[in-house]
Formats: structure tokens, C-alpha cells, sequence
């Protein structure tokens, strides 16, 4: 019976070993501790680490679902760090994979000690794992902090997607608080004096309780009762279609006029004898193969070229070189050829272009650097362009420039004029403005539903994800601005779309199956 008993005490847990070999490196059974009852899972320096792993998690959850969801702007980004670093490098995917590689880590070694404590084994984080966990720490807090200088707002961009994930998130919540009950009632019932078990399990009920009830604070005009949807809003091809295409060339826009965009917009410069083109860059560094033909002028601004000189530029190498964004798919042999060979557009022809299929156009303008001698004289040259050169169709231009907004309502009407801002609905009518072009930070369904009422459309820009292009549609918004047209344009319905009935139902249900595990865990 004794030996029957020692071979007992000492047979092979497969399990716990790897577990504790994992979390502390420690693989034999000798080197392992059970937790006495009434005992301290952990000694004091390890009790005093542990609050630092579960920090460190939540930072590392809290940075990569900010950044996952800043997914709309990593080409912003990377064109922000082109300009500061003179080259082009798809820099938010690299931090996207190191911040979920991070974040994995981490996870595994707060499952690990959830799952050591739930074998009653006393708690040793190896010292490689603190350092790796203070590396994860400092990371995310960094990442978040340079954030909120740098990019703010990227917070708006979060906030806005609370709007659409927060039902979701809501159920993660309660399934990791389900998980975590395991841990919770078996330290519970192991302690000795009631404190004890108060101090253990009151915070995990009070957080249980918070999460059961936020649902009744939440807000998404996604959830919405049948029929009350409006219409899909229209698509606008930012500078063509730039994840198809190069960026301002006849291919892009040729892109988002074969996948059904309802508009074009671009960028307008004036070259130094007087000819607007497409260009969004002051430089032509970015977009052209200016380095190889005019090497000592690659700081020069494009406005200073002239057009001449900027017709022997080629306009599409680099988009095949660099694939500017993010998830680009390849491109076919032919559109890889027609890709070489596009060159810098004019004004002029990107109009004719639209008018011969039916587009609307918005366009920023760029006033000349001062030397220039079209300075004083470009939204004349621009206008003439219009005007007596393309002639495009009036009611197709949604003109944006607001310097000299009265002046382009006398000498073309018929344009339909596009505020950059809010405004008060009084002023906008005044100056005959029927249309607010918006960053999409900026979006709200209270103020969209205001602004329609006086006969006033919005337009945001620039929204490339399929969760903001629904967000955009259940709040209303009359187009998008986009990068993807040939993405979004094959949505029936936004996404994440339910009415109320099935979000309480979801909610009900939800809450209901937890609160039964959690009680079956506790009293089992």
C-alpha cells in the first residue's frame, strides 16, 4: 500500500510539465510547488510581476485593435513616413505583425498561469518571459503614446468603430470573463477566510455585472429597424483607382469608371507654363521617375517643370516597384504594361474623360509656389480649362475651392458647390452650397440627417474599409471618397446590420448562457 501510494505521489503529469516547462522552464516534477490551501498562489516578487503580465496584455490588446482598425489609413501613414524618410516602405504592416506577434505572446503566458493556477501549481515566470513581457509593455504603451501625439485622429477613427464592433465586443468580453471563472472559483473555494474570497471574487463579479449591463449604453446606427436603410452611397474614385492603377493617371481613372465609381477626384497643379495637370505630391519624387531624368531636380517643385519637361516623365514604374497599399492584389500582364507606360495626365483630358462617361469631378486646387508666373493667374487658367476647353458639363463639377467661391458662381453657374467644413446650415445656403465634402472622422448621423433636411448631401472622405463604408451607409452619407471602389462596390448591405429585436435577443441570449456557465463553474 505505501509503495502503491509513492508511485501515486510521483507519477507523470505530461500536462502540468508542459505547462510549467513553458511558463518557467521548469520541466522536472521536483522543481514544481502546489499551492497549499489558504496559501498565496506565488510568492512576493512574482505577486508583485504578475499585475505587470496582465498589463501588459491589455495595452497589447488595446494597440493592436486600435491599429488593426486604422487599417483605412496605413497608406496615409506610409506616406506620412515617405515624406520624413525620402523612401517608401508599407511601414504599418510591419508594425500590424510585430504588434500581433506580441500580443499572441503575451496571451500564451497569461493562459499558461491561468491554466497552472487552475492545477494549483505555485506561480515562477521565467526571467527571459519578464523581460519579454516588460518589452511587450514599453511597445504598446510607446505605440499608443505616439498615437495620440502624432496620428489623433486615429482615436476618432476608433471611437467611430465602436459603433459597428462594440455588439462583438461586447460577447469577446463576456467569453473571456466565462474563461477566467475557472481560475477565479478554484482560488475561491481554496482560500481560508472569507475576505479572502470576497477580495477574490467581488472585483470579478462587479466587472461580471458591468459587462452584463453596458449594452444599455450602446449606440450603433447599424442597428436599425427593416426599411429604415437608406440608399447605398455613391462612390467617388480618390485619384482614380489607386490600388489598381498608378495614382492621377488616364489607367486609374479608366479603372474606377470599368468597376461603376459615380465620380473622379484629384489633385490640380499648374506647370511653369501654364498647363494644370494631376499631380497630389509638391514634388515629383513619389510618383514619377524624375531621379532618373532629371536627377539634380528631384527636390524641385512640380509647378516649376514645364509641361514639356513633365510629358518625358514616366508616371507608373514606381507603382509597380513600391505596391502602395497595404493587401494589393497582382496585377495581369496587360495592366502591368499599360501600368509602364502611363504618364503625367492633364486637366484638361482627366475632364473629357469624365464628361464622356458621365462623372462627376472634385478636385483639389494647388496655388503655385510664389515665383511662379501663373501664381496670381491659376484659378483663371483652371476655369478656362473648364470652361472653354473641355467643357465639360456644369452640373458633373462639385467645385471645392472657396477663396473665390462668389467670383465661380458669376462667371460659371450651373457648378455645384462643395463646403470642405461644417458650417451652420444658414451660411451654407447662403453661399449656395449644396454638397460638404468631410473627412470621415468627422462623421455623424445626427448631423448628416440635419444637414439633409435643408437638401444638403455629405460626402467623406477617405473611406476605404468595408466596416466604415457601412458605418457611412446606415448614417446616411450621400457618397464616399475611396481607394476601393472595386471593393466596396460589391457590398449589398452593410455590414453588421440588425435590428434591435435580434440585437436584445443576441444580447439576452448571451448574457443568459454565461451567467449559467459561470454559476456551473462556481458550484460544481
Amino acid at each position: 500500500v505505501v509503495r502503491r501510494r509513492l508511485l501515486q505521489q510521483y507519477e507523470q503529469q505530461p500536462f502540468v510539465s508542459c505547462l510549467a516547462g513553458f511558463y518557467s522552464c521548469r520541466w522536472k516534477r521536483y522543481q514544481r510547488e502546489r499551492i497549499e490551501p489558504g496559501k498565496c498562489c506565488c510568492n512576493l516578487r512574482e505577486c508583485m510581476f504578475f499585475p505587470l503580465l496582465v498589463a501588459a496584455f491589455c495595452f497589447s490588446l488595446v494597440f493592436l485593435y486600435t491599429w488593426g482598425e486604422g487599417k483605412n489609413d496605413y497608406n496615409s501613414f506610409d506616406w506620412y513616413n515617405y515624406g520624413n524618410m525620402g523612401y517608401w516602405f508599407l511601414w504599418s504592416l510591419v508594425i500590424l505583425i510585430v504588434a500581433a506577434i506580441l500580443f499572441a505572446y503575451v496571451s500564451l503566458l497569461l493562459v499558461l498561469a491561468m491554466c497552472l493556477l487552475a492545477e494549483g501549481q505555485r506561480l515562477y515566470l521565467h526571467w527571459s518571459h519578464k523581460i519579454g513581457t516588460f518589452l511587450v509593455l514599453g511597445f504598446s504603451i510607446a505605440c499608443l503614446f505616439a498615437l495620440s501625439i502624432l496620428w489623433r485622429d486615429h482615436r476618432k477613427t476608433v471611437r467611430l468603430s465602436f459603433q459597428v464592433t462594440a455588439p462583438y465586443l461586447h460577447i469577446g468580453a463576456i467569453a473571456i470573463m466565462v474563461l477566467l471563472a475557472w481560475p477565479v472559483s478554484f482560488h475561491a473555494i481554496r482560500a481560508d477566510k472569507k475576505v479572502t474570497q470576497m477580495i477574490i471574487v467581488g472585483p470579478y463579479l462587479a466587472i461580471l455585472l458591468f459587462l452584463f449591463l453596458i449594452p444599455l449604453g450602446m449606440y450603433s446606427p447599424c442597428i436599425r429597424e427593416m426599411g429604415t436603410l437608406g440608399p447605398k452611397p455613391a462612390l467617388i474614385g480618390h485619384r482614380g483607382a489607386p490600388m489598381l492603377a498608378p495614382e492621377n493617371t488616364e489607367m486609374s481613372f479608366l479603372k474606377t469608371i470599368e468597376h461603376g465609381g459615380d465620380g473622379l477626384e484629384t489633385d490640380v497643379a499648374i506647370s511653369y507654363d501654364g498647363v494644370p495637370f494631376l499631380m497630389h505630391d509638391d514634388t515629383l519624387r513619389r510618383t514619377t521617375n524624375v531621379a532618373e531624368v532629371y536627377p539634380n531636380d528631384t527636390g524641385k517643385a512640380a509647378s516649376f517643370f514645364s509641361w514639356d519637361a513633365l510629358q518625358k516623365l514616366n508616371a507608373g514604374m514606381w507603382f509597380l516597384k513600391n505596391k502602395p497599399f497595404v493587401g494589393m492584389g497582382s496585377l495581369s500582364k496587360a495592366d502591368q504594361k499599360q501600368a509602364k507606360n502611363q504618364s503625367i495626365y492633364t486637366l484638361s483630358s482627366f475632364l473629357r474623360l469624365a464628361d464622356s462617361h458621365n462623372k462627376l469631378v472634385i478636385f483639389d486646387l494647388y496655388r503655385p509656389p510664389e515665383k511662379h508666373p501663373y501664381r496670381n493667374l491659376w484659378l483663371r487658367k483652371v476655369l478656362d480649362v473648364i470652361l472653354k476647353e473641355a467643357k465639360i458639363k456644369r452640373h458633373l463639377v462639385l467645385w471645392l475651392h472657396n477663396s473665390v467661391r462668389s467670383f465661380v458662381q458669376s462667371v460659371a453657374p450651373g457648378f455645384q458647390h462643395t463646403m470642405g467644413r461644417k458650417a451652420p446650415i444658414e451660411d451654407l445656403l447662403k453661399h449656395n452650397i449644396v454638397k460638404l465634402n468631410l473627412v470621415y472622422t468627422d462623421m455623424s448621423s445626427e448631423d448628416i440627417r440635419k444637414y439633409a433636411a435643408a437638401n444638403i448631401t455629405t460626402n467623406f472622405y477617405v473611406v476605404n474599409e468595408p466596416w466604415l463604408y457601412s458605418l457611412a451607409w446606415c448614417s446616411g452619407a450621400h457618397s464616399v471618397t475611396t481607394n476601393a471602389v472595386h471593393l466596396l462596390k460589391d457590398l449589398s448591405q452593410p455590414l453588421f446590420l440588425m435590428t434591435p429585436q435580434q440585437y436584445s435577443i443576441m444580447w439576452i441570449l448571451t448574457d443568459t448562457i454565461s451567467a449559467f456557465l459561470i454559476t456551473l463553474i462556481f458550484f460544481l
